[in-house]
């Protein structure tokens, strides 16, 4: 079993910054690849970024690569998400996740899919204002 804690979200003008902290507790962080979601209101939860165990691979959804980037940390057990140049299109409900499955497996559709993630934080809440 992994917990997760997701902080650090809140509200920002666009053009602005934020970082969201996901902290884990349980099993050996080290064993799990880590994602990141979001959710905005009537739409679908999409994906946002990914992570491998050792941090040695990364994936970024199209729509937020060159302004997100997700710092890993295991001997903090934290993973973040440094949010720059936000846009009011960023504004969602946003979720780390954790699956023991492996990236090469994974990789590339599967990191996409919420049903690969089997650890769930209860979310954190970004407000972009235009």
């Amino acid at each position: 079993q992994v917990q997760l804690v997701e902080s650090g979200g809140g509200w920002v003008q666009a053009g602005g910054s934020l970082r969201l902290s996901c902290a884990a507790s349980g099993r050996t962080f080290g064993s799990v690849a880590v994602g990141w979601f979001r959710q905005a209101p009537g739409k679908e939860r999409e994906f946002v970024a990914a992570i491998s165990r050792t941090a040695a691979r990364t994936a970024y959804a199209d729509s937020v690569k060159g302004r997100f980037t997700s710092p890993r940390d295991n001997a903090k057990n934290t993973v973040d998400l440094q949010m720059n140049s936000l846009k009011s299109e960023d504004t969602a409900v946003y979720y780390c996740a954790a699956t023991s499955r492996y990236w090469y497996r994974l990789s590339p559709e599967g990191l996409h899919n919420y049903d690969s993630y089997d650890y769930w934080g209860q979310g954190t809440q970004v407000t972009v204002s235009s």
